[in-house]
């Protein structure tokens, strides 16, 4: 498997009660997410925290705005140990948190980390005292954080004072690029200070976050050329469907290639009422389709073409996915390399033989005017012919003794 050379960074270990997942150093990039749930609504919390776990998700981080939410969070914890999910919290916090994390110490040891936005700690003296009150709980419950810049939230006091200097500089920058370069130094300003306040390097993650892919790489770079910190990605409000899944493959592709990230979010808006796991599953396809992470066996597939004669390929494949997707979980049990598997299913001879061979497992089926008969190959060799009425079943089950004989 190919992977890009990584940006060293400083790894963190984040905690759970059996659970610990590393970010940065050499360790693999880490998937999180985030619920939508009202955080004060522990059971529904708990399911959906639950649903991102099994979905793939590492790390979990849920809104702490409120007091009900702060109070809500250790008995989130509860319920998950009940139900055998052990992952990770993170606290998201903003405007509050001083006072959150002072009052309800029991969810300021619950949670496996803190997220602060040096944007909106306050203002004036306030800012940094509340800054360091937040950074002393993490010391005191021996928490790690990440200081995460947002655009839309950024730190107003620091970006007029580049601003002035910009204006009365001898050579001025544009706008945009003061505003980009205020993100980085409030990063990188907020992490010095957290280590002045006692927090070790090894508990602090960075990231700045905007919603335009070029200026997203902009600013990670200028965050991994100043730092070692562990840096996490996402493209704040990628948006909806495909242009949020574009936008942030598109940005994160770019910086994972460079070797920049150590934990990564798509930040997808769901359609209403659905799933939230979506964002899960493409991060995950992410880092599997630039061979960073394996964690699910991937299907090629023709797109089809006047050759095919009728959408039996198309029906095949959603089958071949829909299986694999519900093996995994038993095959990682016993067979985790089973990740690595590439399956193909084509739909005539023109590329469906050599795309056969060169997969683990592959089927040509036939197109237009051929044979109704589909070669099956494994490991580059023809081993069967298949037709009639079970031909997916039977490819299934050649799929499935495949798995087994996995070494």
């Amino acid at each position: 498997m190919f992977v890009p050379e990584r940006h060293q960074t400083v790894p963190v270990p984040i905690k759970s009660r059996n659970a610990a997942v590393a970010v940065g150093g050499n360790h693999p990039v880490v998937v999180q997410s985030m619920t939508n749930t009202d955080t004060a609504d522990a059971a529904a919390t708990a399911q959906q925290v639950a649903e991102l776990f099994h979905a793939g998700s590492e790390l979990v981080r849920v809104t702490v705005n409120t007091q009900e939410a702060a109070a809500a969070v250790p008995e989130i914890q509860r319920r998950l140990w009940d139900i055998g999910v052990d992952v990770p919290l993170i606290g998201d916090f903003h405007y509050n948190g001083h006072v959150l994390l002072r009052k309800y110490p029991d969810c300021a040891e619950a949670l496996a980390k803190y997220r602060i936005n040096p944007g909106n700690v306050g203002k004036g003296a306030n800012h940094d005292k509340n800054f360091a009150t937040m950074v002393q709980c993490a010391v005191d419950h021996r928490k790690p954080v990440r200081i995460g810049v947002n655009a839309g939230s950024l730190d107003q006091e620091l970006l007029g004072e580049l601003m002035d200097v910009n204006a009365n500089a001898s050579v001025q920058q544009p706008a945009q690029a003061v505003f980009l370069e205020a993100m980085v130094q409030s990063a990188l300003r907020s992490a010095r200070a957290a280590e002045e306040l006692g927090l070790h390097k090894e508990q602090i993650i960075l990231s700045c976050k905007i919603s335009k892919v070029q200026e997203l790489v902009r600013v990670y770079r200028a965050l991994a050329d100043r730092c070692d910190y562990a840096l996490h990605l996402g493209l704040t409000e990628a948006g909806m469907g495909h242009k949020g899944i574009v936008s942030s493959t598109a940005g994160l592709a770019i910086l994972l290639q460079e070797g920049i990230g150590d934990t990564i979010r798509v930040s997808l808006t769901p359609e209403p009422g659905s799933s939230r796991t979506q964002e899960v599953r493409v991060a995950q396809q992410i880092l599997q389709s630039m061979d960073i992470r394996p964690f699910l066996p991937q299907v090629t597939a023709c797109p089809g073409c006047g050759r095919t004669t009728s959408s039996y390929f198309q029906v095949l494949s959603q089958e071949v996915e829909r299986f694999l997707t519900q093996r995994m979980p038993a095959w990682k049990k016993v067979k985790p390399q089973a990740a690595n598997l590439q399956v193909a299913v084509m739909g005539c001879v023109v590329n469906g033989p050599g795309e056969s061979r060169a997969a683990h497992i592959g089927i040509s089926l036939p197109g237009t005017g051929e044979a109704p008969r589909a070669p099956v190959y494994e490991d580059g060799e023809q081993v069967c012919t298949l037709e009639g009425p079970t031909l997916a079943q039977d490819f299934l089950a050649r799929i499935e003794a495949y798995v087994a004989r996995m070494a």
